[in-house]
């Protein structure tokens, strides 16, 4: 199932996905009938949800076309769990160490915007660096998670990009600013459920900014792999339904710029684009 939280006629619901695969690549834009609709939307339809996507719930048969709606960030995190340097190609070209054990930081709930959202370019940076990245969607309250639960606590994955401010990180040394900015967090299009751990562990990733592809690579390049990150972090915290954990990025970062469209797109889920714009 491809869950999608939407608008229309100022109503937010969430939905199902239906009427063909997700798309496999691409960029596209944003059309005025539905933003952020990504590419290869055309016939695609969404059936309105009695309920939400982490307790009971069950469609309605209520079926609008995807390109009707406006989606929305799939999910509204408490918090964004992410990892840094999960990858030793992205580690190695930024000059940076592999870290011993996985390295988090947090990205507020402030950072999540959606498909078709602008990034908006921070006043106090002028090197904003695009990120490609898997991203975990939590079914449930948990804590403390074995290996072998995981997949329990898992409600499906979507694209994200964690836009950061590489100067601002490189002066402060912490990257709370750098990587917690508004709009720093696209997430979306949607939340696949249909994929297993096995299959999430090696997915072709990729980021694309204007048509020019940036980043390639794939999951089962990750360092620590989902279980890992989940056993990890629920060692110290409790997640929460609809918390987001952002696996790391590939090899291939790089600058943004006002007026670039950067979009990231992930095997068997979908592709998230989002324009950058100056901040107003």
């Amino acid at each position: 199932m491809r869950i999608v939280r939407f608008s229309i006629d100022g109503n937010v619901a969430f939905g199902a996905v239906e009427g063909g695969p997700p798309p496999a690549s691409g960029g596209g834009t944003p059309t005025a009938a539905g933003e952020g609709t990504p590419p290869g939307s055309d016939g695609l339809v969404v059936d309105i949800m009695k309920g939400v996507p982490f307790g009971d719930f069950e469609l309605s048969g209520t079926k609008i076309p995807l390109d009707k709606v406006r989606l929305l960030p799939p999910v509204l995190p408490n918090k964004v769990v992410a990892i840094g340097r999960n990858y030793a190609a992205h580690a190695a070209e930024l000059g940076n160490e592999v870290p011993d054990a996985p390295w988090a930081f947090f990205k507020p709930s402030t950072s999540v915007i959606g498909p078709g959202d602008p990034i908006v370019y921070p006043s106090f940076s002028q090197e904003v660096h695009h990120e490609a990245e898997l991203a975990v969607v939590i079914s449930r309250l948990c804590r403390d998670v074995p290996r072998d639960r995981v997949k329990d606590v898992i409600l499906g994955f979507t694209c994200a990009n964690d836009v950061t401010a590489r100067d601002t990180q490189r002066a402060e040394k912490q990257w709370a600013r750098a990587k917690g900015f508004d709009s720093s967090c696209p997430l979306g299009p949607w939340i696949e459920t249909s994929l297993d751990l096995d299959a999430a562990g090696d997915l072709a990733i990729t980021a694309t900014v204007n048509g020019e592809l940036r980043q390639a690579g794939r999951t089962r390049q990750m360092l620590n792999s989902i279980e890992d990150l989940i056993v990890n972090i629920t060692e110290a915290m409790t997640l929460l339904p609809g918390d987001v954990l952002l696996t790391g990025t590939p090899a291939g970062v790089g600058p943004l710029l006002p007026g670039d469209e950067v979009a990231v797109t992930i095997e068997g889920i979908g592709t998230l684009t989002n324009k950058v714009i100056s901040r107003g």
